[in-house]
């Protein structure tokens, strides 16, 4: 191939990528599994439930997963009383085109007042649609096709159920990889996409943490990294073989890790809180660390600066390298969704549905809007060709569940 033509389809393929991470959210946290959205991206600040809305479609029964965006369809999970299914809405209107149910009956429900068993997002590589469910004293690990058709499911590990259970699947080349920490014994594993074959599997302590695996770059090298069970560990995503394991954080950990690409930064918020950044480069050497409560909304890196919503409702900055906290705010209370950063916004959604868009940057936050949808929501949005999807429930005078799609 001629020098020119090989320039030409790098232009194209490099367009390709571009577009698609613009247009989709193919999985929990989005395109770059961090809760960053791809920049260029013009959504609405401010909407209602009269204003701004494209269209609302209502969902059977209930779940806190996030809505998945490829092409032009939306994938969610959700569960009623004796089922979970994933549920398949058209992107331009909000129809529903397809409702696959993945389990019947001996649905584990959780023991917490939010626990929700629909609580992992769907995970999508291109070819198929993957999700975790937890049934039957398990969790299964299932793949479907585009239209629905269940094309393999694999039980990785039996359950011990406690609060709940909210981890997603994670695509990573030719694997799925997947865990479950529970108090009879966790995994963590890598799957066959095409089989649901087991790769490899590791063994985890016998302690209830909530977190999904997390595949980041981190000093020159890809690491799969899991917070929680008093440790912080990484494992080599191909192999399974442990990278490196230290004590630290906290026992009970919702948010997925994050990284600046020379640390690993992790949060939990039982039975203590802890905000934990540590060298990824295998020496086992804490940067930092700080007692916040960062216990179930996932942080943000951004520029050298760490960014969190915290439970509570402030927002708070930290440098990467330090930890030195440059300021903190306050916004609302009762946050479980994670926020999205969109260039230097970050939209965040509490517990009674609205969702606050906050300019960010190391000198301060300023809140720019408040927007309400619904009387609760769990779910964290995604923002993806300009557009906000987001998931919240009217409690009265029967409780529904509605996917939004916000846009001009």
């Amino acid at each position: 191939m001629h020098r020119s033509s090989m320039l030409l389809v790098s232009v194209v393929l490099l367009a390709s990528v571009a577009h698609s991470m613009a247009g989709d959210w193919p999985g929990w946290r989005g395109p770059t599994a961090d809760g960053q959205a791809a920049a260029g991206q013009k959504p609405p600040l401010e909407w209602s439930e009269s204003a701004g809305i494209r269209w609302k479609t209502p969902l059977r029964g209930r779940g806190h997963s996030s809505p998945t965006v490829v092409g032009n369809r939306i994938y969610l999970t959700t569960a009623t009383a004796d089922e979970q299914a994933v549920l398949c809405l058209d992107r331009a209107t909000g129809l529903i085109l397809w409702d696959a149910v993945v389990h019947r009956g001996q649905v584990d429900a959780g023991n917490h007042r939010l626990s929700n068993p629909a609580a992992g997002s769907v995970a999508w590589d291109g070819e198929r649609l993957f999700v975790n469910f937890p049934n039957a004293k398990g969790i299964h690990t299932s793949a479907l096709s585009p239209e629905g058709k269940l094309l393999w499911q694999t039980r990785i590990a039996d359950f011990v159920m406690h609060q709940g259970f909210g981890s997603s699947p994670v695509v990573f080349g030719s694997t799925l990889l997947v865990s479950a920490d529970h108090r009879g014994g966790g995994k963590v594993l890598a799957l066959d996409r095409g089989t649901g074959r087991v790769i490899w599997s590791q063994d985890r302590p016998k302690i209830a943490n909530y977190t999904s695996p997390a595949v980041l770059q981190a000093a020159g090298r890809t690491q799969v990294v899991l917070g929680g069970c008093n440790l912080v560990s990484a494992f080599d995503p191909q192999t399974g073989r442990k990278l490196w394991e230290i004590e630290g954080a906290t026992e009970e950990c919702v948010t997925t890790a994050v990284t600046d690409g020379r640390r690993v930064f992790v949060s939990g918020g039982y039975p203590r809180n802890n905000v934990t950044a540590v060298e990824a480069d295998g020496s086992g050497r804490i940067a930092w660390q700080n007692s916040t409560r960062v216990y179930v909304p996932s942080m943000l890196v951004s520029a050298g600066h760490v960014y969190a919503v915290l439970d509570a409702g402030q927002v708070v900055c930290w440098r990467s390298d330090t930890g030195v906290e440059l300021w903190r705010e306050k916004v609302d209370r009762d946050f479980y969704g994670s926020p999205v950063m969109l260039e230097n916004r970050i939209y965040v959604t509490n517990l009674r549905g609205v969702t606050f868009v906050v300019e960010v940057s190391p000198g301060g936050a300023k809140v720019l809007a408040q927007n309400k949808l619904g009387d609760e929501a769990l779910a964290s949005p995604a923002i993806a060709g300009g557009r906000i999807y987001l998931r919240s429930a009217k409690t009265t005078p029967e409780r529904q569940d509605f996917l939004w799609c916000i846009g001009e």
